[in-house]
């Protein structure tokens, strides 16, 4: 865990929303720094550290989302488990803040259903409450600190859809390695409804963040 390169909001005053905002922002500024081939590798990566999570031995569920070009690829991790067998989860986004989800069958199978969102499953829907049969979930974030917090993408759609989940279910999000912070120096900026994840795997490897 390193604070070089490592974005953090410089200017004093700002609220949580206004912080994290910046955050955001810089965060996706370093991202977009990341060519095709250093993706591509960072996806394999990531692919290997959390497939051998010892919390994913034996599991037969598991709830994932399709990354954006500039997010750590989660493709690689998909494809991985479902050639272990493993039933995939993948979030369907409907009207406003709609929670839904469907099973990865292929990559092929992945339709755009409206703009600006990413490719989504084709099949059919099966309810929000079908989260609670994931036994982890990777849920999506721009950065994790060492408690646990999470700065995501700012709709809130994770922070909602989670209250559909096992309440023992582990959550894991990727991050590239300067993503995770310290939180006893730079702690990242909260806010009540936040959820916090209890793993954090980089390419370099993972760790609890909240003793699970």
């Amino acid at each position: 865990m390193s604070s070089v390169a490592q974005p953090y909001p410089g200017r004093t005053g700002l609220d949580v929303t206004e912080a994290k905002d910046e955050l955001r922002r810089a965060i996706r500024a370093e991202r977009d720094k990341r060519t095709p081939r250093m993706l591509a590798r960072a996806a394999d990566d990531f692919a290997q550290v959390i497939g051998d999570m010892p919390q994913l031995r034996g599991v037969s569920c598991v709830a994932a989302y399709v990354s954006r070009p500039k997010e750590p690829g989660t493709i690689a991790l998909i494809e991985r488990l479902a050639q272990r067998g493993v039933e995939v989860l993948l979030p369907v986004l409907g009207a406003g803040l709609q929670r839904d989800w469907a099973w990865y069958t292929a990559t092929d199978d992945f339709a755009v259903r409206a703009p600006g969102r990413p490719p989504e499953p084709a099949g059919p829907t099966l309810g929000a409450d079908a989260l609670a049969e994931a036994q982890v979930i990777v849920v999506p974030a721009l950065a994790v600190d060492t408690t646990g917090a999470r700065l995501g993408q700012g709709g809130g759609w994770y922070d909602r859809v989670l209250a559909h989940a096992n309440p023992t279910t582990p959550t894991v999000s990727m991050v590239f390695p300067e993503e995770l912070y310290d939180a006893e120096v730079r702690p990242l900026p909260q806010q009540e409804h936040d959820r916090l994840i209890d793993l954090v795997a980089t390419t370099a490897g993972w760790q609890e963040l909240r003793g699970v």
